[in-house]
């Protein structure tokens, strides 16, 4: 008999969570089962793309803060119509009220963590707040909680989550939608006013204070002083010329001719595949899905030493400390000048992928863990 599993999502803006939502949709087994979205907020971007794949998605519009008191009510209603095997909650504010309501309704829930770290400096005192709230309910409402990384389990657990419910199950990728790509080399220096041979270092990632913008700025001005013909892409959610703070870093660093600021792109993969180095400069990370990206892609990654990013990567790539542009940008410069080095961790973030976190086998860990919890 299929199986129905409602999940809900704080919001369904491009981002890392939702795109990891949308891929496991993808992948379940749409024999065993029925899938429905729910959106605390509104449809966005990326609920028009889960739509697109069949899956029903429904948004109950409360409030950016989410504050309003009567929404556990209304969600555990909403299931109570339709009372599915499992509820799946992502991000800290749906397993707050999505937790709350689906133990009303008398469902098994499981929450989703996908961050690593909640630093003040970076992260919204109410996202804080809310977190601690849940340490605490951890013990009474899930079931199982669902961690992206070991470090977003070892994290929480110290912050008093429920330990032993823990499973950790990291983030998995399409590799027949990244994949090694020549052609997209040479058409995206061509889209770029580039010639062929351009070294290209790549930034995908959504405009927020956890992505670190300005360290890859900061970074980018280093290696354009001793490597002036790399030129560095940037797409993502704000990012694009419109940014004033964005432009004023890049001024000031004297650096404009040589960064590309895409904005938000439907063509993802093939941008990816075009790099010669990808990178995550974030200072906060749970699971990256961009580095499992681009690994698939036979790209090397450079990436910040935090969350699980260092570990995805293992010896494809190079790991730095956060918050460190010119240890960033020796990084760079190291894999550039050794492009045989580079081939090489490229062909071996592939296999790396390939042998552990295929989208396919990921999902399979999902349906086990469901189907323990909707017998």
């Amino acid at each position: 008999m299929k199986r129905r599993i409602v999940h809900v999502i704080t919001g369904l803006p491009v981002g890392g969570s939702q795109m990891m939502l949308l891929k496991l949709l993808i992948a379940m087994d749409p024999e065993s089962w029925e899938a429905e979205v729910i959106s605390l907020r509104d449809i966005g971007v990326m609920g028009e793309r889960i739509r697109a794949t069949g899956v029903d998605v429904r948004a109950l519009g409360m409030r950016e803060h989410l504050g309003d008191i009567s929404a556990p009510g209304k969600l555990a209603k909403t299931l109570r119509e339709r009372p599915p095997h499992v509820v799946q909650t992502w991000l800290y504010h749906a397993d707050l009220i999505g937790g709350i309501a689906a133990w009303r309704a008398a469902v098994p829930v499981i929450w989703g963590i996908r961050q690593s770290n909640l630093s003040p400096q970076d992260t919204r005192r109410s996202t804080i707040w809310i977190a601690k709230l849940c340490a605490r309910l951890s013990h009474r409402i899930p079931r199982r909680i669902v961690c992206c990384s070991e470090a977003a389990r070892r994290f929480h657990t110290a912050m008093g989550y429920a330990g032993e419910k823990i499973v950790v199950i990291p983030n998995g990728f399409d590799l027949r939608s990244f994949h090694p790509d020549p052609e997209a080399r040479q058409s995206v220096r061509r889209e770029l006013g580039l010639t062929p041979s351009t070294p290209l270092v790549g930034l995908v990632a959504r405009f927020d204070t956890e992505k670190d913008h300005r360290t890859f700025v900061q970074a980018a001005a280093r290696l354009h002083a001793v490597m002036p013909e790399v030129h560095f892409l940037l797409c993502g959610q704000d990012v694009d010329p419109k940014n004033p703070l964005l432009a004023a870093w890049l001024a000031s660093a004297g650096i404009q001719s040589r960064c590309h600021l895409l904005g938000p792109r439907d063509d993802v993969p093939r941008l990816t595949a075009a790099l010669d180095i990808a990178t995550s400069s974030s200072c906060g990370e749970g699971f990256p899905n961009v580095i499992g990206e681009a690994m698939a892609s036979s790209v090397p990654c450079v990436v910040t030493d935090v969350g699980e990013s260092a570990a995805i990567v293992g010896d494809t790539g190079r790991a730095v400390p956060a918050k460190d542009p010119t240890a960033l940008a020796d990084a760079w410069r190291a894999l550039l000048e050794a492009p045989g080095t580079r081939e090489h961790l490229g062909a071996a973030a592939r296999r790396r992928v390939e042998s552990e976190f295929d989208i396919t086998v990921i999902a399979n860990r999902y349906s086990t863990l469901y189907g323990e919890l909707g017998e």
